[in-house]
């Protein structure tokens, strides 16, 4: 029989001396720039991915929320952009006057958007100040003079050779702006009145007629001459007022065009303000004192100069290195921007000067951080920026038009060149899937820099997590550390981590702890935070959440769940399950039994046939059923059935850590040997016998544990747990003086053998050369109870071949 003693009471904890952290106070600690973190996997990616040039290579940041992925993504992204070259581009919007809808994109030196815009405005109030200078200027107002004096001469000229022929004939000629007639004269050349006709014989009159229609052809001649004249003197002052005008235009852009010489796309945009500002120079022209003394006012009503105007989207003037941009709230405007729309008359119009720009304009030329569930959330956002990624452009489009949402004519902006790195933020399930499911990811996601939950605990990780305590503190603006305090902090951060030898990276978890301690240390008026106030923040949270744990434990104290903590019992075991609320875990014993009867179906588990197994309690029951056959059956087939099940279990049972329990009571079932109640067991099992690892083991001991102590502790209780797990144990400090004391224990075992021997008081049996087992042994009984089994089963089926 193998002597298992009760583990020491210093390996069951963490127990950090704060006298060898060398500081009293945590601010004594000296601390680099920004602390290290731990992450050297993640952060290697990172600035590989960083780094690396080609467009292909965005990054997921894989990671749980709690290890502070953002701040670690964001702090390092920061760090690379500052050394950036070349700085990001500033980006504008002009309106495109050979296509109005599609707003031309111009990109420009980083500051250069201001300048741009600046120089623009100040082209137009020169405009609106020299055109009209133009037109009061003498040697315009001569030469426009000479053009009209000309016309008037022909004009009199067409008049006096018409006359002339028609004074000849008898008559004259009258004519006002619109009519030109000929009425016949007198002797004396006036014109005779309708009453000198009257007078006039029919015949007379009627030759007087015929005479005056011969001169309509001529009339008709001379009409069109003038028609002609005056076309011709429009289109010369027409010509006179575009050269003077061009001429004006051309000395105000010539500076621009020189500024500007090495942007094509401004060169062919300054000749079309130039053609834009002569075919409309009379908007530049002073309205009339009708038009100004209009007591209402109208918009649109009087000429617009937004069509000169430049809409900056992006401004780098202020930028320090390359852009980095945290997008929280990744909808597909706020992503990619937007065209808005004003509301006028009842109507809804835009312009180009109404494209706003989303955060991958932002971030153009730099770093883009999104979370990626944040980015799955919203409709378009994903199918939009991956397209954006393949095709290194970004394209402003309302999602709106493809369902029929706007009626209005909606603006396509030019497309504008991408150079930009995405930086994804989320779980590694998330990753999983957009990598196993979605094509495109990975081919544009090619850096994976995965965050880890914990590491090992040594003395740089120690001086590491202690500076980034000291940075928390600092950036909290917390009180002050006592030696004490931090030394509660680290050990907290192993329980978080599950294990004495690890740190938890989870930053979250350990921020709030420091923030409650801080409330408690100042309710208590304490100016630095101490090792009870630690305790005190870990004890009343448990408080808060504990209340489903608080309810189970009344129903347990009150028999009315059914677990036996003393006496002994045949075919029944505590077994240890864990309640993983979220923001609480604990741990609860239930009691597994056996039972055993003749028949060919073996082992059955009974929350299988309910429906209320996992698959992995399932395997664990099948494991189970392999050792048996492999230790009692080898010469012969297992002729029993055994039913297993969980009492009083309502719910899902999955995991396989109650295999061990399980093999248990089926031994003493079989044996007939009882069990100490009063021991409960965790750990899981392989078919060699071998007792295996388990989580949650702490939480686990300490659920048991507060049933023995609500019903008094006898000093003969106890938990076993597999051997590996007793570097994961952080007992609670009263766990372990009662074990101290004497009045619990705990055993750490490694094969089914041993937790039998220390469940039973009896030997297990180890098999001789002849493959049998000692007698009085555990196993010897339990072989023979199988062969019995085996016997009584040949008897029936005998039996029944005989009727």
């Amino acid at each position: 029989m193998t002597t298992i003693v009760p583990l020491d009471p210093e390996k069951l904890r963490l127990n950090i001396n704060p006298e060898s952290l060398g500081f009293q106070k945590l601010s004594q600690l000296k601390t680099e720039e920004r602390p290290l973190v731990a992450q050297e996997r993640a952060i290697q990616a990172l600035t590989f991915g960083l780094r690396m040039e080609h467009p292909d290579f965005n990054i997921y940041v894989a990671g749980i929320n709690e290890t502070g992925l953002s701040d670690l993504a964001r702090s390092y992204v920061e760090e690379v952009a500052k050394d950036s070259h070349p700085l990001p581009s500033d980006w504008c919007y002009v309106y495109n006057f050979r296509n109005p809808d599609k707003p031309s994109g111009v990109e420009l030196q980083e500051g250069k958007g201001r300048e741009f815009k600046k120089d623009m405005a100040d082209l137009l109030d020169e405009l609106k100040l020299q055109i009209p200078k133009i037109f009061e200027a003498e040697t315009y107002i001569s030469r426009k003079e000479e053009v009209i004096k000309a016309f008037n001469k022909d004009r009199k000229n067409v008049f006096q050779e018409l006359d002339k022929k028609v004074r000849e004939n008898g008559f004259l000629l009258q004519s006002d702006q619109s009519v030109m007639m000929v009425v016949p004269a007198k002797e004396d050349g006036t014109a005779l009145t309708p009453e000198d006709l009257s007078k006039m014989p029919e015949e007379e009159q009627k030759e007087l007629k015929a005479r005056s229609e011969g001169f309509h052809k001529d009339m008709g001649d001379a009409m069109r001459r003038i028609q002609k004249s005056e076309q011709s003197v429009r289109r010369k002052l027409k010509e006179l007022n575009q050269e003077v005008v061009g001429q004006t235009v051309n000395t105000l852009l010539e500076p621009l065009k020189k500024k500007y010489e090495s942007i094509k796309i401004l060169q062919d945009y300054f000749a079309d303000v130039r053609e834009d500002v002569v075919r409309n120079m009379d908007d530049f022209r002073p309205k009339s004192e009708a038009t100004q003394a209009m007591p209402f006012s109208f918009p649109g009503a009087g000429p617009s100069f937004t069509r000169y105007e430049v809409n900056i989207l992006v401004d780098n003037s202020d930028t320090k290195g390359a852009p980095v941009v945290i997008e929280s709230n990744p909808s597909y405007p706020n992503l990619f921007g937007v065209v808005e729309r004003k509301a006028q008359f009842g109507a809804l119009f835009t312009d180009f000067t109404m494209i706003k720009p989303g955060a991958i304009h932002r971030a153009n030329g730099g770093y883009l951080l999104i979370k990626a569930l944040d980015l799955l959330k919203w409709p378009f956002s994903y199918e939009a920026l991956k397209r954006a990624l393949r095709n290194r452009k970004i394209e402003i489009e309302d999602p709106g038009e493809q369902f029929g949402l706007f009626t209005t004519k909606a603006l396509k902006p030019e497309p504008i060149s991408l150079r930009i790195k995405i930086v994804l933020m989320g779980n590694p399930f998330i990753y999983q899937l957009l990598y196993n499911y979605d094509e495109d990811f990975k081919e544009l996601f090619k850096v994976k820099a995965h965050l880890d939950v914990h590491v090992d605990r040594n003395e740089e990780r120690l001086e590491q997590f202690m500076r980034s305590a000291k940075v928390l503190v600092e950036r909290e603006n917390l009180r002050d550390m006592h030696m004490s305090g931090v030394a509660s902090l680290i050990e907290f951060s192993s329980e978080l981590a599950g294990s004495q030898e690890k740190l938890s990276l989870k930053i979250s978890d350990l921020a709030d702890l420091l923030r409650e301690a801080d409330f408690w240390a100042k309710s208590e008026n304490s100016e630095l935070i101490e090792d009870k106030h630690i305790q005190k923040a870990i004890d009343e949270k448990a408080y808060r959440c504990s209340l489903y744990e608080d309810h189970l434990h009344e129903m347990l104290k009150k028999d009315i769940l059914k677990v036996a903590t003393t006496g002994k019992a045949v075919g029944q075991v505590n077994g240890l399950s864990i309640y993983d609320l979220g923001d609480y875990m604990f741990g609860k014993p239930s009691r597994i039994t056996v039972n055993i009867a003749l028949g060919k179906e073996g082992v059955v588990n009974l929350e299988r046939e309910a429906d209320l197994s996992g698959s992995i309690h399932t395997k664990g029951v099948m494991i189970l059923a392999g050792y048996l056959k492999a230790h009692f059956s080898a010469d012969r087939p297992l002729s029993l059935t055994a039913s297993i099940c969980f009492e009083q279990s309502y719910g899902m049972v999955d995991g396989d850590s109650a295999s061990g329990a399980e093999l248990f009571a089926l031994l003493s079932a079989l044996s007939d040997v009882p069990l100490d109640q009063g021991i409960a067991v965790t750990g899981a099992m392989s078919q060699k016998g071998e007792i295996l690892p388990v989580g949650g083991v702490t939480r686990k001991i300490e659920g048991f544990f507060d049933i023995c102590e609500a019903r008094n502790l006898t000093g003969e209780q106890g938990v076993i747990i597999p051997e590996t797990n007793v570097k994961d144990l952080m007992l609670k400090p009263k766990v372990i003086e009662a074990i101290k004391q004497g009045k619990f224990q705990i055993w750490a075992i490694s094969r089914v053998e041993e937790g039998i021997e220390i469940l039973t008081g009896q030997p297990a049996g180890i098999p001789g050369p002849d493959g049998s087992y000692p007698e009085d042994s555990v196993f010897a009984k339990v072989n023979d109870r199988l062969r019995k089994l085996a016997e009584e089963a040949k008897l029936f089926m005998q039996k029944e071949e005989a009727e």
